[in-house]
């Protein structure tokens, strides 16, 4: 008799393997630089904006894996529509028919972007804008993409090559023949504009690393100029879209800017199916696919899937029944604006910026000569060390799990579910200023911890 399979007798038996195997038999990195900054955690479930460990004590999320979990963990609408499309027992992924969830989906996407037609659906962020390069190439017939310094589009080879971090692009050469232009630079634009062989501008109307936002009017102008040389505008809203800055895209806080192409990720799924989307315009699409021949000239085996379709339905449904979007402004002004009143008290917090849900906090030199002796300790050894020192406190001593916004940056990204209420923001604020008060105050563990940090960056030089 053949044996069941049994999930949850295989996590009770082995789940505490679980930094084991990963170290055995995935990225072993990962499970050694948990261990050393004390992240190595058990948690065993998760609801909401909170998980819990095994003893019952509970953690705040401001990190939503990435900005993946725009709905917290678990959401009882997206689970139930799950289940529904599970128990269907669907004809999903012929390849030869046409689906009626995809369908419902895309119009549902494009009622928040009236300038936009068509929708693409594939797998992730990255695939998002794989494909919005791709067609941007095709369409224009101009080989050339143009990115942002310090963007972040992807890991993949395509969307590596629009990465404006030297660190993740180093040892993966050659890339594909794209130039990066500094966020905000309209000259810059111009000049790579004037040489005939720009497809496009990808831009994140709020870059994730650093959480730097492009200034007032630059979209807008950028816009006019790309169209001018028949060019296209691609907004990668793959973190900031689906109402993480106070508005469904980020684009849309500034008038009159309508992107030819916008890829969208992460929260769309809900938390539970990986999803990404391009959406364009329609004669975009209608070039790419001119005939039955080119039918199938850019597709994903598992794109439109019915999962992945019902948990996007599920999350747009629950965002305006429940007045997400509003929530995500609301709150994240709160909490902006009470980070940002510590400035004046702490020396060492330079700057509080951002939009809605989507906050960076970012570290700088203080001008006290013991705490000024201590800050140059640790930048000699490795820029950014700072920001972690902050980061570990607040998850070991109160349970709050947050994340450096990059490598060698003094900047904590804050992107929590846009769920999160006044008490989360409480909470936060709270430990965040008895954090700042153990820094400033010239000893405690915290600059014990340094010394380990210290340790760690010199023995990886």
């Amino acid at each position: 008799m053949t044996k069941e399979f049994d999930l949850g007798a295989l996590l009770a038996e082995r789940g505490s393997e679980r930094y084991e195997l990963h170290g055995k038999y995935l990225n072993h990195q990962l499970p050694r630089m948990l261990h050393t900054i004390g992240f190595d955690k058990v948690y065993e479930r998760a609801e909401g904006a909170h998980f819990w460990d095994a003893d019952g004590n509970d953690y705040l999320d401001m990190l939503a894996g990435f900005g993946v979990m725009g709905l917290g963990r678990h959401h009882p609408v997206v689970r139930k529509a799950l289940h529904d499309v599970l128990d269907a027992g669907l004809a999903d992924l012929t390849r030869f028919d046409c689906q009626p969830l995809p369908g419902l989906l895309a119009e549902k996407l494009l009622t928040h972007s009236p300038h936009l037609d068509r929708v693409f659906f594939g797998n992730s962020g990255t695939e998002a804008v794989e494909t919005a390069l791709k067609f941007a190439r095709y369409v224009t017939g101009k080989p050339r993409i143009l990115y942002c310094d310090h963007a972040f589009h992807g890991l993949t080879t395509g969307s590596l090559s629009v990465n404006g971090e030297d660190g993740f692009r180093d040892g993966f050469a050659p890339l594909l023949p794209d130039t990066a232009v500094p966020l905000g630079d309209l000259d810059a634009l111009a000049r790579e504009l004037k040489k005939g062989d720009v497809a496009a501008l990808i831009v994140e109307p709020i870059q994730g690393k650093g959480v730097h936002e492009a200034p007032p009017g630059y979209l807008r102008a950028a816009q006019e100029l790309l169209h001018k040389h028949k060019a296209l505008l691609i907004a990668d809203e793959v973190q900031t879209g689906l109402g993480r800055t106070g508005d469904f895209y980020a684009y849309q806080h500034e008038d009159g800017v309508e992107p030819d192409l916008v890829c969208v990720a992460k929260a769309l799924s809900g938390g539970y199916v990986p999803v990404g989307a391009t959406l364009g315009k329609d004669w975009i699409f209608k070039k790419v696919y001119s005939s039955m021949d080119r039918v199938l000239v850019h597709s994903a085996s598992f794109g439109a899937n019915a999962q992945a379709m019902a948990a996007g339905l599920a999350v747009l449904s629950v965002m305006e029944n429940e007045q997400v979007v509003a929530n995500a402004r609301a709150t994240g002004e709160q909490l902006r604006s009470r980070l940002a009143a510590l400035t004046d008290k702490y020396e060492l917090l330079a700057d509080v910026r951002g939009r809605g849900l989507m906050i960076g906090i970012e570290f700088g030199r203080p001008k006290s000569l013991k705490l000024r002796s201590r800050w140059t300790m640790l930048q000699a050894a490795r820029k950014g060390l700072f920001a972690q020192m902050v980061v570990v406190p607040l998850l070991q001593r109160h349970r709050i799990l947050t994340q450096v916004s990059g490598d060698h940056l003094e900047v904590i990204k804050l992107i929590p579910p846009l769920i999160i209420g006044e008490q989360d923001v409480d909470r936060f604020v709270d430990a965040f200023t008895a954090v700042m008060d153990d820094a400033h105050s010239g000893g405690g563990l915290m600059w014990d911890f340094s010394k380990t940090l210290v340790k760690q960056a010199v023995a990886n030089r």
